[in-house]
């Protein structure tokens, strides 16, 4: 069988990112460019910025992606695009870049599941891993635990049912005066801070022991900080810092090592911007340790949006003969598992 490559375009929040990758699982490039600086000014990702930004620089991505992998559009087996969930201008601007290149250039198009994508990018690094297997997906706006059953399919075991995770780091950093973005300015923090020295709550969702409930801890590090100003209390920016982080990450493993010893199997991934914290990523490898489970991981490189983990995800959908028409579009909440 001759090679398939996947020239693959990621534009799903404030990373416009195109890739090139061979037999799904090497990357021949993979093209990022960030707008974390722009947005930085804001607090957050400013939706219609983060579009224009996606339509200024798509064309030259793609084009730098195809260059560094030493390839050209006559070489490109299939188009693979991130098609939701996500801001649905962003989303837009690489549907529509794929949708023309494909018409132009008659080459099939594969419209991917961003959720998908994070959890292909364990199959970049890790050319062992097949599924079936369970993976925790965490990112600004996604929490979930997955059980990959085989390629393209999955069943969704628990999910948030109101803040990700991602999100509640960047809202508690902000809070704490630490800024945009909140993951790793907190991770950075936490390090010099004591993760025992506030006890902030760990929440359960009644009846749906593997879903997720983030807010009531956002809310509890809000109301100590109001609490520590009200009675001219000093507030240790790492201490907070630390200890809404040990909530969070307490949390996710608990969930995780469960949901895998339920599922009745040995190997664990995660995935996501979230599942580059070096906190979460050591209690993890711990608790896998000692479960006799392997633990699988991206790179952090592969952990944020990017569009490797699209051309891989986009690989196995093309071999599955998941062809989109040229009706593919943006669809902000789509679900996993949907097409």
């Amino acid at each position: 069988m001759s090679d398939v490559l996947i020239l693959a375009i990621e534009s799903s929040c404030d990373e416009t990112a195109a890739a090139v990758v061979k037999n799904g699982r090497e990357v021949l490039s993979n093209v990022i460019s960030s707008q974390i600086d722009l947005h930085t000014l804001y607090g957050g990702v400013v939706p219609e910025i983060a579009s224009r930004k996606h339509t200024e620089q798509i064309n030259q991505v793609i084009e730098e992606a195809l260059k560094e992998a030493n390839v050209t559009l006559n070489d490109i087996t299939a188009i693979a695009v991130t098609y939701g969930p996500g801001l649905v201008g962003a989303l837009l601007v690489g549907v529509s870049a794929a949708k023309a290149i494909s018409f132009a250039r008659k080459i099939p198009l594969v419209g991917v599941h961003h959720i998908e994508g994070h959890i292909s990018a364990n199959f970049i690094e890790n050319k062992e891993l097949e599924p079936p297997f369970v993976c925790l997906v965490v990112s600004g706006g996604h929490s979930h635990l997955v059980k990959v059953m085989d390629y393209g399919k999955y069943e969704i075991l628990g999910r948030t049912r109101d803040d990700a995770a991602g999100e509640a780091f960047d809202k508690v950093a902000r809070a704490i005066g630490l800024g945009y973005p909140g993951g790793p300015k907190i991770d950075r923090v936490s390090k010099e801070g004591n993760p025992d020295a506030i006890k902030f709550p760990r929440a359960k969702v009644e009846g749906s022991v593997y879903d997720f409930s983030f807010s009531g801890l956002k809310s509890a590090v809000l109301n100590y900080l109001n609490s520590c100003e009200m009675k001219g209390e000093t507030i240790v920016q790492a201490d907070v810092a630390a200890s809404f982080q040990k909530a969070v990450v307490d949390v996710l493993v608990e969930h995780s090592m469960q949901a895998v010893s339920e599922a009745g199997m040995k190997k664990f991934a995660i995935a996501g911007g979230v599942a580059s914290n070096s906190a979460l990523r050591a209690a993890l490898s711990k608790a896998c340790e000692e479960n006799g489970i392997e633990f699988f991981h991206p790179s952090p490189i592969l952990c944020t949006d990017n569009a490797a983990m699209i051309g891989c995800a986009g690989y196995y959908e093309y071999l599955a003969g998941n062809i989109s028409n040229y009706d593919l579009n943006a669809v902000p909440a789509l679900k996993l598992g949907e097409r």
